[in-house]
């Protein structure tokens, strides 16, 4: 019987194993880096998260297709464009004037408007550009807003908020109904460190009260006056959180399942330079009546 070896499906495999040949080494991997490190080796006028705002805004392709991961990875010879939209993202939420004079202009924000830039370039329209800035609201949040057209007029008008001489009143509808229809809430309020964009109830923290009232409910929804005492950030939305009842469409405190923060700041009760005290009002936007 004679035994035959198996053969090599391929020669060229059966030399190296016999030593007649050397397999090439594989290729050396290209080093890839991030993309805003990239941009940021390009844009040398732009910072990192500039840059990184551009990226997620859908400002910047490679090689042609765009790229919205400031972290996905290229090598450093793919082409990059930064183009930056000469129009404001936002153009069209412009705010209504309820009073203006030689010192103030009080406007009724709309939501989505920044009440202030963020970081050194920001696309988009905010509040700053109508007047100087002496209180903030949230961007999703609407409603009245005074600013101040000379610096002698902001430091009057903010020392009335710090002071708690400004009296604000706003309009919420949250989830569910509060235990108690009127009631005072006296929470301390700290950053949440483990979110830091983010706060909560603590023990500890700064002092933090808010007086509410239920104006409306149908058990699913109910439209709540609320009166702040302090002026703490996400003050409203924190405390309502706690109580179990928080803001409709809030995506950090609640479930945001709607197109909008359902909370609209409805009265400023301030003085003006002068002394005359004034109450400034803008009515309930159209989406909280189709809600309730």
């Amino acid at each position: 019987m004679i035994i035959t070896g198996k053969k090599f499906s391929k020669p060229e495999m059966s030399r190296v194993i016999n030593g007649d040949t050397v397999l090439d080494e594989a290729p050396e991997e290209v080093p890839k880096e991030r993309l805003d490190i990239l941009l940021v080796n390009k844009y040398k006028s732009y910072n990192r998260s500039t840059l990184q705002k551009f990226i997620e805004l859908g400002y910047v392709t490679v090689d042609g297709v765009v790229a919205k991961k400031p972290n996905q990875k290229f090598v450093a010879d793919v082409k990059l464009d930064l183009k930056v939209p000469e129009d404001i993202k936002n153009a069209d939420l412009k705010p209504d004037v309820i009073y203006e004079d030689d010192n103030v202009l009080v406007l009724n924000k709309p939501a989505g408007l920044l009440s202030m830039a963020k970081g050194e370039y920001c696309p988009e329209k905010t509040l700053e550009d109508y007047g100087l800035l002496v209180h903030r609201l949230d961007r999703d949040t609407s409603g009245v807003v005074i600013l101040a057209k000379n610096e002698e007029t902001q430091t009057f008008l903010r020392k009335q908020f710090q002071d708690r001489k400004a009296h604000k009143t706003y309009y919420a509808i949250v989830e569910g109904r509060p235990k108690l229809d009127e009631a005072n809430i006296d929470l301390p309020i700290n950053r949440d460190l483990k979110r830091p964009n983010t706060f909560r109830v603590e023990a500890g923290g700064r002092p933090s009260e808010t007086y509410y009232k239920v104006v409306k409910s149908d058990d699913k929804y109910s439209l709540v006056e609320l009166k702040p005492k302090t002026g703490r950030t996400h003050q409203l939305r924190v405390h309502l959180k706690y109580i179990g009842t928080p803001i409709l469409g809030d995506v950090v405190y609640g479930s945001g399942a709607d197109k909008r923060l359902f909370l609209h700041a409805a009265e400023l009760e301030i003085t003006l330079p002068g002394g005359e005290r004034k109450t400034f009002s803008a009515p309930l936007p159209k989406e909280f009546s189709d809600v309730l």
